[in-house]
């Protein structure tokens, strides 16, 4: 007899500030979920994204329109044994990801893609999807779960 386990991909996308590239969806198009870490700059955004996926998405700073209102600053997505928490600016953390039982905490805000581990969860930024700023890479990111592991990958976009 063979077991196979089936492995979660999770696309993630954040700063789209209103521009959703043919690139990131191309690249997001294979998610099982997506998650937006915020300044998605218009709801069409989040209706795109469903198309391809159910979404998590939370507001950014920039998100004050009335279309916004509705969203969380905070969300968490599930997926079989790992929890995530997703929020915009990671300087405005308020929890403790780990003593909270979350494995993954996923933001933007900043531009900059990254992955870092710290006392156990796993940190991912996946930059800015949106239009350039200063000489940061346009990206984005996802994790793939399986079980209770995760592998994250981030994706420079050719644009």
């Amino acid at each position: 007899m063979r077991t196979t386990t089936r492995s979660t991909r999770i696309g993630l996308v954040s700063d789209t500030h209103g521009l959703l590239r043919p690139e990131a969806l191309d690249a997001l198009r294979r998610s099982d979920f997506i998650v937006h870490a915020g300044d998605i700059g218009h709801a069409d955004i989040i209706h795109q994204l469903a198309e391809l996926a159910p979404v998590t998405a939370v507001r950014g700073n920039n998100d004050k329109d009335a279309w916004a209102a509705g969203l969380p600053e905070t969300d968490v997505l599930n997926v079989g044994e790992v929890f995530i928490y997703v929020i915009h600016d990671l300087t405005q953390l308020d929890v403790d990801p780990a003593a909270a039982g979350f494995h993954v905490v996923v933001s933007g805000h900043s531009h900059r893609p990254g992955i870092a581990q710290r006392n156990g969860v796993l940190y991912a930024n996946p930059g800015s999807a949106g239009p350039r700023r200063f000489t940061l890479p346009v990206s984005v990111g996802e994790l793939t779960v399986s079980g209770r592991g995760i592998r994250p990958k981030l994706i420079t976009l050719r644009v």
